[in-house]
């Protein structure tokens, strides 16, 4: 079994011009949000062997308090520029190339590609919870899948149904503070 955690960066701010997407910042609802979601993160899922991050600001930014809740040593992080705006296509294909010896990774990325990988990869789970990540996947979202492989490049989406993941949690920031 080999366990996925995928997290959206959360909010982030528009209000500087002469800034490029890449170096957009969190704003201060994002900023609580990502405190809120490495709390929960922290207490409620297992830890990263690997952290696989974007390296645009607003993901970093969304890492860091993660960071600073783990407990020491921190997991390795690979900034990686490929998953700046990765498609779920180039996530999923980044995932498959992972090393054997990586349980459970957390990856740190955008939308559409964040929300479309995961769900595709979610062929089962509580009802409620692939309905609510089929329907948006909000900034700061966090999607927790069991993949029932051996090997990483077994990951597979769509029609693999005995492939599938089981979404076991998708938690909103909405769901553990007040915006």
């Amino acid at each position: 079994m080999k366990t996925i955690l995928l997290l959206r960066h959360a909010k982030s701010a528009w209000g500087s011009p002469d800034l490029t997407d890449h170096d957009r910042p969190l704003n201060r609802r994002g900023e609580r949000a990502a405190k809120a979601m490495a709390q929960y993160m922290a207490d409620h899922c297992p830890r990263p062997d690997l952290i696989l991050c974007s390296t645009a600001t607003r993901t970093r930014q969304t890492l860091a308090p993660l960071l600073k809740r783990l407990e020491a040593p921190a997991p390795p992080v690979a900034l990686e520029n490929g998953l700046y705006l990765a498609s779920d296509a180039a996530l999923l294909a980044r995932l498959r190339a992972l090393p054997e010896d990586v349980g459970t990774v957390l990856l740190i990325g955008h939308n559409e590609g964040i929300g479309l990988l995961a769900s595709a990869l979610a062929g089962s789970g509580p009802p409620d919870l692939l309905r609510a990540v089929h329907e948006k996947y909000p900034t700061g979202a966090l999607a927790v899948l069991r993949a029932p492989i051996d090997r990483w490049r077994e990951l597979a989406a769509g029609a693999a149904e005995l492939r599938a993941a089981e979404l076991q949690a998708f938690v909103r920031p909405r769901d553990l503070v007040e915006a």
